[in-house]
């Protein structure tokens, strides 16, 4: 699934879950979550906040899938398990070179990258500790890939925060203003409009804080999976073809 694909679904899930809040919520948490009650609605700073906020489960959703497709490379026996097989420079090497190169996840998946490299590498050097070398550079540089992957999550996760206390700075602004645009400021009900204002105001920060707290524990979740799942191809490539490798 693309990324394109999964924005536009998560874009529709939360206008689908906005909706349904609209209509099943107690009019106090309607406030509270959608801030209906503003004249602006839907246009509120809480519906932005829904709408970020399930763009980041949709990309956290893309790097789940990505997780258990790594995790599937390893039932594909693309090496030798057994304790005895021994690979030499040739022969040996090809047949571990062709069914990694006809693999269809060669291009997206760690482990197949990994096989390739150091096969190839070693056809060609025939030195063990030069591909030893290739196989923790590579590490290095596939960790790195892998956290670039997730600055969109974690501008959103910073972005979600920041909103928040962009409505809450605006609610403020406009529970101020209308108490002063109102000629009877000492009466209990203006009192009570301007407080129901404020606390709409600062619930914007609390929600966008729970939002903000849920995609990063979802975040560190599925990105300590994905490294896992990279440190544990290391490992795999380690022990079935670094330590095979035999040049005479």
């Amino acid at each position: 699934m693309t990324r394109q694909i999964t924005i536009l679904i998560s874009l529709v899930s939360a206008v689908l879950v906005i909706a349904l809040m609209a209509r099943i919520l107690p009019p106090n948490a309607a406030a509270i979550m959608l801030d209906i009650n503003r004249p602006s609605w839907p246009f509120t700073v809480q519906n932005v906040l829904w709408l970020a906020f399930f763009i980041g489960l949709g990309e956290l959703a893309l790097r789940w899938h990505a997780g258990r497709l790594e995790e599937s490379q390893f039932s594909h026996n693309y090496l030798p398990l057994d304790d005895e097989t021994v690979l030499r420079p040739g022969d040996d090497m090809t047949p571990i070179y062709q069914k990694v190169r006809g693999s269809k996840y060669r291009e997206t998946c760690f482990l197949p990258r990994l096989i390739e490299r150091c096969v190839l590498n070693f056809n060609l050097g025939h030195s063990v500790d030069q591909t030893n070398a290739l196989l923790n550079s590579s590490l290095e540089l596939f960790l790195h890939e892998l956290d670039l992957r997730y600055n969109m999550v974690r501008y959103i996760t910073w972005l979600i925060p920041s909103l928040g206390f962009i409505g809450t700075v605006v609610g403020i602004m406009l529970a101020l203003n209308y108490a002063g645009d109102r000629a009877n400021a000492q009466s209990p009900e203006m009192l009570y409009q301007v407080t129901e204002r404020l606390g709409v105001a600062f619930s914007t920060t609390l929600l966008a804080l729970i939002m903000a707290a849920i995609l990063v524990f979802l975040q560190n979740l599925i990105q300590g999976r994905e490294e896992n799942t990279l440190n544990r191809s290391g490992q795999y490539c380690l022990d079935n073809l670094i330590n095979r490798l035999y040049s005479p």
